[in-house]
């Protein structure tokens, strides 16, 4: 590995740690550069430690703010949509990963935008939008965090749709992070995806990674929920092109 291609992955597990504490969309540039700097399917055995240890921090300095009604109701989608990813990442290439996921998240921006510019449903379908939104949500979230750790911009899109503030979207979307790729792992070391050289490169990564989450964690006390929205929103769009790309 040549010092340029170690240094592009420091910036990334850097961006990482910042991800899990501050702005989520920022981690679709990690992504994009570790699958650039190492074989894509490679890439993602290597992520996944990193994130877990940015979920970590995130955790410890957001466990107060989670919604866990919103958990609840995500986690049983989130399952089977690891086991499709699972069997999804067998049989398909690297192109059709990326450009699937692309798709996916180009429809949820667009879902999204139109949804806020709608009147407010009747009361009594509130609570039926919810467990159907969650259902669907969790199911691509548990799809796109398998296939290639892109689970980020579907979950800054659910957790948009529900309008919330900025500690209690990131202490949410901790926990939910957490657990997820907690249950991913067995599936990663089945596909061959984590390694013992992976886990070495991990292990030189990791404090960039721990760097990045406490820069993320001081910007995110002066954010303002507006501009926080906005953020989510374009990287989510900039991830999206990219993948299709």
């Amino acid at each position: 590995m040549t010092l340029t291609t170690f240094a592009l992955l420091g910036v990334a597990a850097l961006l990482v740690g910042f991800a899990k504490t501050a702005i989520g969309g920022v981690a679709s540039i990690s992504v994009a550069v570790f699958a650039a700097v190492l074989p894509a399917r490679e890439s993602t055995g290597v992520l996944l430690p990193l994130l877990m240890v940015g979920d970590v921090v995130a955790v410890a300095s957001y466990r107060a703010h989670a919604d866990w009604r919103v958990l609840v109701r995500l986690f049983p989608s989130v399952g089977v949509g690891i086991v499709a990813g699972t069997v999804f990442v067998a049989h398909v290439d690297d192109d059709v990963m990326r450009r699937t996921i692309g798709a996916v998240l180009v429809v949820l921006v667009g879902v999204h935008l139109w949804t806020r510019r709608r009147p407010a449903p009747p009361a009594a379908s509130t609570r039926l939008r919810r467990h159907a939104l969650a259902a669907a949500f969790g199911l691509l979230a548990g799809f796109t965090t398998m296939v290639a750790n892109a689970g980020g911009p579907v979950m800054s899109m659910y957790l948009l749709a529900a309008r919330f503030p900025v500690h209690q979207f990131l202490g949410t979307a901790a926990w939910f992070f957490l657990a997820v790729n907690v249950a991913k792992v067995p599936f990663s070391v089945g596909l061959g995806l984590i390694t013992v050289p992976s886990l070495t490169l991990d292990l030189v990564l990791a404090p960039a990674v721990v760097v990045g989450a406490l820069v993320g964690r001081r910007v995110a006390r002066h954010i303002a929920q507006g501009l926080f929205d906005r953020l989510v929103l374009v990287l989510t769009v900039v991830s999206s092109v990219y993948l299709l790309l």
